[in-house]
Order: C-alpha cells, then structure tokens, then sequence
C-alpha cells in the first residue's frame, strides 16, 4: 500500500511539474507567431509605427513597445487595443486590427502575446 502511495505521490508531482513545460512551449510558439505577423509588411507592420527591439527600420509615430508588461499588465486590455484602438480613443491613428479585418481573431491573439512579451 505504501508503494502505491508512493508512486502515485511521484506521478502527481510529475504531472505538476511537467504542466508549465507545456504551458512555456505553446506561449513560445504562440509568441513566435505573434512576432511574424507583428514585423510582416502585409499584416501587421507594427515597426512601421513603433520601436521594437530588434527591429529593421521602426517608425517613430508610436511609442516605443517596450515593457509591455508593465504598460498593459492585463493581457486582455492590451488585445483590445491592438484589435481596435477606437475604443479607447477614438482619435487614435492606430488601424483597428481587427475592426477592419486586418487581421484575425487568432493573429490578434498572436500579436497581443509577443507584444505583451516585450
């Protein structure tokens, strides 16, 4: 019984421990994708406005993204903002992502996760 209980202890812990691996791994592929979509001229051209680090060429019309974190530690406000600025401010010169289908749900996603990582 002993035994059992053990092994069933060590099992728990496993699956613990192996929970934010997976967790890390879709956050740095999410991240990844969010980056591609962010610096791509197509879609969503972010250097063409603000700084990034790492960057080609940024614009200087927005701020700079830098600590994102601290700026929108609320991930959910900061994909407001990118899907549509208007809500916020309504003079804002930042397209509406995802008001005029720019991009999708799911790239908007991708954006707001590599910005809010920087």
């Amino acid at each position: 019984m002993k035994n059992i209980s053990c092994m069933l202890s060590a099992i728990a812990l496993l699956g613990i421990f192996s929970l934010p691996v997976t967790a890390t791994t879709d956050d740095a592929s999410m991240i990844e994708a969010g980056k591609k979509v962010s610096l791509n001229k197509t879609k969503g051209n972010c250097l063409a406005c603000h700084m990034i680090v790492g960057g080609d060429m940024p614009g200087n019309i927005g701020p700079p993204l830098i600590a994102m974190k601290a700026r929108f530690p609320d991930l959910a406000k900061l994909r407001a903002q990118i899907a549509d600025p208007r809500e916020i401010n309504p003079n804002s010169i930042m397209p509406p992502f995802g008001a005029h289908g720019i991009l999708t749900d799911a790239e908007i996603d991708q954006v707001a996760a590599y910005i809010h990582s920087l």
